[in-house]
């Protein structure tokens, strides 16, 4: 009498949110008289649902600028106040480059009210973080810079292009962050800065997209 055991390993299942039985069933090889099976179970692992993390992406166009992107998660007040400075320090750096690397005319008019109303919003935001005792900060945050150094060494249209490109994508990453403390900021006075400022931005993104169509 012969007894053969045939093995054979369940496959594991892998699921979102459940997880899967997999369940099979090995044949023995026949010997003399008896076979007998052996049964391989398998149980899926469960899966985990995470939070999905909030962000923005700015547009594509030939400088790549749909890789800047800013977490929105949690973002605090402070955050808000320092991301935002940052935001004002690289629309007035980015347009004086446009100044004197721009060809298109437009495009220089727009650089120029670029500098002056983001001018204007960095003083109205440093005499709102002076009073809530916030430092802000004096040089670009990394998503800011990257924007800026992929505008250094082009001139005439290829600037005019990749500078308008940048205007989109920061202007939509600020529009969604103005929005976000619009609607839940913690202190009223920053509510109060970002309902007054988020109707500019607006303003910004119509026209850069305007113009962005313009130059391409």
């Amino acid at each position: 009498m012969g007894t053969t055991s045939g093995t054979t390993t369940g496959t594991t299942g892998t699921t979102t949110g459940s997880g899967t039985m997999g369940t099979t069933t090995g044949t023995g090889t026949t010997g003399t008289g008896t076979t007998t099976g052996t049964t391989g179970t398998t149980t899926g692992t469960t899966g985990t649902t995470g939070t999905g993390t909030t962000g923005t992406t700015g547009g594509a166009g030939a400088t790549g600028m749909a890789g800047a992107t800013m977490d929105l998660t949690n973002m605090t007040d402070a955050m808000f106040m320092m991301t935002a400075a940052s935001s004002n320090l690289f629309e007035i750096q980015a347009g004086k480059l446009a100044a004197q690397n721009a060809s298109h005319a437009e495009v220089k008019k727009f650089a120029q009210m670029m500098v002056d109303h983001h001018t204007r919003a960095s003083k109205e935001q440093m005499t709102l973080a002076s009073q809530m005792k916030i430092t802000l900060p004096t040089t670009l945050m990394p998503v800011h810079q990257t924007m800026l150094d992929r505008l250094k060494g082009k001139t005439g249209k290829g600037f005019d292009e990749d500078y308008m490109d940048a205007m989109e994508a920061a202007h939509k990453m600020d529009i969604a962050m103005f929005q976000l403390k619009s609607d839940n900021a913690e202190t009223p006075s920053v509510k109060a800065l970002a309902t007054k400022t988020l109707p500019m931005l607006k303003s910004h993104q119509d026209m850069a997209t305007k113009l962005e169509d313009t130059v391409d």
